[in-house]
């Protein structure tokens, strides 16, 4: 086999299989000039919401940002307790707290990594019995590509009144039930940055809900809470508007992302084919279809994960760790706990590691990735 880099992303790949249609989407912005809400974030907007279904889809600066104004607009603040899992990217948590209100870290399934609904419920009654925070809002995660479990988690919701929220950003394009996600709660955020299955050159988001006066509220939130015209401020907002050339960008990717989803779910399998047996690979959840944003594999310890990170590393083989640490474990965090354990995020932290996939990763590079981390796992 060769020993030539396999890149745990190759934007550049992509740059090049989608060629002229990229470049004539950017120079018509360049043409046009209208580099702020110029009409192709529009024209995104509408065909997101027509690719999954959605009622409304609003395009905003980065995923964190669609997390935040979807908070705003619900007037989630100090006193509000956002039930979120202990194992996901920072922005989930962090918007709960720029906005005054409390993140409560919930742990997570061992199998599919998503939150655990019976572990959200305990959570939800410990609040309760407290009686210093009010539960307000539920942030679900759809992690690595995967959809969470949001037929339980929108029983549990509806039955305590919280606020659903599916933090779709690493899994827009995935399904549950037959239907792409994106309906799924009550607001979905999803994100553009460029790791992502849809990504862009630089930050994005958007927002999708079914309702027409979420959408609206959104977008003044997005353009500084402007009303009728530019200069009638009606509520505080942000700056959270998507750049034309970004959604430029994201309209040629649509182009070909059914492909692009396709070729991920392929490389998925055929890494569970060459691993089995011999590391833990991804559970499936049931009934959906992931996006493989991130092809996660656990290992015995994580005495054994350095080890098959080294052999990778030393055969030019890029691979990650989503997430050395969950976030009740994060300084930025801890006065923010309420200390209880949260032992399977912690766990799995200890064990994960993530391999590169991606549209342009061949199955010489599939195989040659697996027979790597085989060889580390036996010792050879």
């Amino acid at each position: 086999m060769t020993d030539a880099p396999i890149a745990f992303l190759d934007l550049k790949a992509q740059q090049r299989r989608l060629g002229p249609g990229l470049r004539a989407r950017i120079e018509a912005v360049l043409a046009h000039g209208q580099f702020i809400l110029g009409p192709e974030v529009a024209e995104l907007e509408a065909r997101l919401a027509a690719f999954c279904g959605a009622g409304h889809c609003v395009a905003v600066s980065s995923g964190t940002d669609a997390l935040q104004i979807a908070l705003m607009a619900e007037g989630v603040g100090p006193g509000d307790a956002v039930f979120l899992p202990a194992f996901t990217y920072t922005a989930t948590a962090e918007v709960a707290l720029i906005l005054g209100a409390t993140p409560i870290f919930v742990d997570i399934d061992a199998a599919t990594f998503q939150i655990d609904p019976a572990q959200l419920q305990t959570r939800i009654d410990a609040v309760r019995a407290g009686k210093k925070l009010r539960p307000r809002a539920l942030i679900g995660v759809d992690l690595f590509g995967q959809p969470a479990d949001w037929p339980r988690l929108n029983a549990i919701a509806a039955r305590e009144e919280l606020f659903t929220l599916d933090d779709c950003a690493q899994a827009f394009g995935a399904s549950l039930a037959d239907q792409r996600l994106g309906r799924a709660a009550t607001a979905t955020a999803i994100s553009f940055f460029p790791s992502k299955p849809l990504g862009g050159y630089g930050d994005g988001g958007a927002l999708f809900t079914e309702s027409a006066e979420r959408a609206a509220l959104y977008r003044s939130l997005r353009s500084h809470g402007e009303g009728a015209s530019r200069y009638e401020v009606l509520r505080i907002g942000m700056n959270g508007r998507l750049d034309t050339l970004q959604a430029a960008v994201l309209l040629a990717k649509l182009d070909v992302f059914e492909d692009e989803l396709a070729a991920r779910a392929a490389i998925a399998d055929r890494y569970d084919q060459a691993l089995a047996g011999h590391v833990v690979t991804p559970a499936r959840v049931p009934a959906s279809a992931s996006a493989w944003a991130v092809y996660a594999i656990l290992l015995r310890d994580g005495a054994e994960r350095a080890r098959v990170q080294a052999h990778l590393r030393e055969s030019n083989i890029a691979s990650a760790i989503y997430y050395p640490r969950p976030l009740h474990r994060q300084p930025a965090y801890r006065a923010a706990h309420d200390g209880a354990a949260l032992p399977v995020a912690e766990e799995i932290a200890e064990r994960i590691l993530a391999l590169p996939i991606h549209p342009d990763l061949d199955t010489t590079d599939v195989a040659r990735v697996a027979e790597v981390v085989v060889a580390a796992v036996r010792g050879t």
